[in-house]
């Protein structure tokens, strides 16, 4: 099991970087000391199993949990057990006070092997499955909701992308990849035309020599990408 480990403690961290070690069945991936580190690390990266403090600097290990589109398995390891039923209104697995004996977080590890063993053997969903239709970015110290049917187009900035939707009064810069944010979207929906531009189909004017008019913008589109034009729109005029 790929897991995370978040927490602002340096102790904290080394102590369950040491426990980790000691399972066998456990692989740490990363350590982060807050939550703006986390949501990078689990847009680009497949987790399965965090270990969250709650009270930490910026967003608490609880508004991160409650942002994720896909969970991971979770485990909370904290110093304040009054947030013990808001944690387990998440479904995480186990909720751990600080100081934990390595008995009581194995504990907790075996709990979540089963689930992961179990989930890995349930069915895939299936079309019928009710999709989200928003996702979450970080900007500005806060995490936005947003709309995919909002989102008109996507600019790609090296480690950044700038967000632009039709209820913003300006676009939203964010610190992840555009290739990261293509993968929580909608195949169906959006495409990548460019390599620093994907576009909403249902937002999308007209394509002429080059140029995707959405709106008021005009986004250039890459023969590297013909393929997605083709798929957009059946052919390129």
């Amino acid at each position: 099991m790929r897991c995370l480990i978040i927490d602002d403690e340096p102790l904290a961290l080394e102590l369950l970087e040491d426990n980790i070690k000691q399972v066998e069945y456990l692989q740490l991936t990363g350590s982060c000391r807050n939550a703006t580190q986390a949501i990078q690390i689990l847009q680009e990266q497949n987790i399965d199993l965090i270990f969250c403090d709650i009270q930490m600097p910026g967003i608490s290990g609880l508004q991160l949990v409650k942002s994720l589109a896909q969970k991971p398995l979770v485990i909370f390891v904290t110093a304040y057990e009054q947030f013990a039923i808001d944690g387990f209104e998440l479904d995480v697995v186990d909720y751990l006070l600080k100081p934990v004996s390595f008995e009581r977080f194995l504990k907790a590890c075996n709990k979540a092997h089963a689930m992961f063993e179990l989930n890995k053997k349930q069915p895939e969903p299936t079309a019928t499955d009710k999709p989200r239709k928003y996702l979450f970015v970080y900007a500005d110290y806060n995490l936005i909701k947003i709309s995919h049917d909002d989102i008109t187009y996507i600019e790609g900035l090296k480690d950044y992308v700038k967000l632009y939707a039709t209820n913003l009064p300006k676009p939203i810069l964010s610190r992840i990849t555009i290739k990261a944010l293509e993968e929580q979207l909608p195949a169906d929906q959006f495409f990548r035309v460019h390599k620093s531009y994907i576009v909403n189909l249902d937002h999308l004017h007209s394509i002429r020599k080059g140029r995707i008019k959405i709106g008021d913008a005009e986004i250039p589109f890459s023969e590297n990408y013909k393929d997605a034009i083709n798929r957009m729109t059946g052919k390129i005029q």
